[in-house]
């Protein structure tokens, strides 16, 4: 059933066909993130996914007009309810491509609230029922824009916090924020999403349905990177007192490169003190790679400085150059346990203020990641501003006195750049006003994928600087 697009909509919307004005030959609607979100800036992500898995192609058959009436019919206990004639007409005249053209800002772009990402009109006049049908799917571009926002603004804090105390360079940021969201999410689908919107920031990553989806959806390499680590289960079966035989093995089993072991399995300090700090402190500075270790219990903010101080009598900690203590590059912390947009700072500024540097820390997150949010997060919502009617333009708005932040815009809309030093970047204008050029440029119109964009390209708009 995720397959028929007459079926991925709200059962509301199968009955709007009937309630437009007379004479409705065009709908037009946008889509924007509405002032009073988390943050004041979004950044635009995941159409190319939705446009090419629900949208491009012969997505209307005979088969599935078939199964939608069937459903409907049931559904609704009514075998009128659904728009049959309009779908056969899809399917005839339009040979099952959606006569619609989508016009949106490029991926990776960061525009602040209540600006127009997107609009959608049909392009055919017997369909302006359909605009508004796709909304359904279309708004759920929602999750791809609010992740990608959420973890920019978490690879914020860590610059803020690595350029107060130590490296502040791409390279040492873009792997300080790993997703372990893919079991903590609600579909494969969702894990798909949500991973592939946080490598638009970093490149760390547990969920690989997020580099499927980029690779199959965006043509991209392999967008994101993991290593070998341990689970608790992997240590635990050693028993307690053949714990530190499980560290040794680890380091045994991957002799080079980065290696990530938990290690609060019973005692988090003595593993620090004496397995890591003593026991194994030879064999891990002899090591051609770094040992990540992975508190996973306790908070953070009491834990990571007591472990850093642990850590810090056995392994030599420099004071670097800002005036922080800084492990050797054979240690690392990472800490996966907790970690979300509200408890990120509040982590870094304990390990700083006790005088460790940013540079000993990366971070693991899972459902505080991929899962803490919804729409209304970001606030996001499309509607209807503009309409033809017999011929006659006319433009469309709401403005419920109950609640101004949901006044909607009025007529065709653009998206421009402005010029200026100070104030928003971006602001949304009437379509066609003279002197300034429209960022909204179509990528998808009558079945097609008008306009392919690169993961490289969106990655390099989504950058802080």
């Amino acid at each position: 059933m995720l397959g028929n697009v007459i079926l991925r909509t709200d059962s509301y919307k199968v009955s709007h066909y009937r309630q437009y004005p007379p004479g409705t030959e065009k709908i037009y609607s946008y889509l924007e993130a509405r002032v009073g979100g988390e943050y004041k800036d979004v950044v635009f992500f995941g159409l190319q996914y939705w446009l090419k898995r629900y949208f491009t192609g012969q997505v209307v058959t005979r088969e599935k007009i078939e199964q939608a009436a069937r459903f409907f019919a049931h559904h609704f206990g009514n075998p009128d309810s659904f728009n049959r004639a309009g779908w056969e007409h899809i399917f005839e005249d339009h040979h099952g491509r959606l006569p619609v053209e989508i016009k949106a800002v490029p991926e990776g772009l960061v525009v602040p609230e209540g600006n127009v990402l997107l609009t959608i009109e049909n392009t055919c006049p017997k369909c302006f029922w359909l605009v508004n049908y796709l909304e359904t799917l279309l708004v759920q571009v929602w999750y791809g824009c609010t992740t990608a926002t959420i973890s920019r603004e978490m690879k914020r804090v860590i610059k803020q916090a690595l350029k107060r105390s130590g490296t502040d360079t791409p390279e040492n940021l873009v792997f300080r924020l790993h997703d372990f969201g893919y079991r903590g999410v609600s579909s494969p689908e969702s894990a798909a999403i949500g991973g592939a919107a946080h490598l638009v920031n970093f490149q760390g990553t547990d969920t690989l349905a997020a580099c499927e989806l980029l690779m199959e959806y965006y043509g991209t390499a392999m967008p994101g990177f993991s290593i070998p680590a341990a689970e608790h289960s992997t240590i635990t079966t050693w028993g307690e007192d053949g714990e530190v035989d499980a560290f040794r093995n680890m380091l045994e089993q991957y002799p080079t490169g980065l290696v990530a072991v938990v290690s609060d399995s019973w005692d988090i300090h003595r593993a620090a003190t004496r397995h890591w700090g003593e026991t194994l402190r030879q064999q891990v500075l002899a090591r051609d790679g770094t040992l990540v270790i992975r508190p996973d219990s306790g908070d953070p903010e009491v834990i990571l400085p007591d472990l850093l101080d642990a850590l810090g009598k056995n392994f030599p900690s420099p004071i670097n150059g800002k005036g922080f203590r800084v492990l050797p590059s054979k240690v690392l912390l990472i800490q996966g346990d907790g970690i979300k947009r509200s408890t990120l700072a509040g982590i870094l500024e304990a390990v700083m203020r006790r005088g460790w540097s940013a540079d000993c820390l990366s971070f693991g997150s899972g459902g505080g990641l991929l899962q803490d949010c919804n729409r209304d997060t970001e606030r996001m919502a499309m509607k209807c501003s503009y309409a033809e009617v017999s011929g006659v333009g006319r433009e469309v708005y709401k403005r419920p006195r109950t609640d101004p932040t949901k006044d909607s815009k009025r007529g065709r809309l653009m998206l421009v750049e402005n010029e200026r030093d100070s104030g928003p970047r971006f602001s949304t204008m009437r379509a066609g006003t003279p002197g300034f050029k429209d960022v909204l440029a179509t990528v998808f119109r009558d079945g097609e994928l008008t306009r392919e964009q690169s993961f490289d390209n969106i990655r390099a708009r989504a950058e802080l600087e």
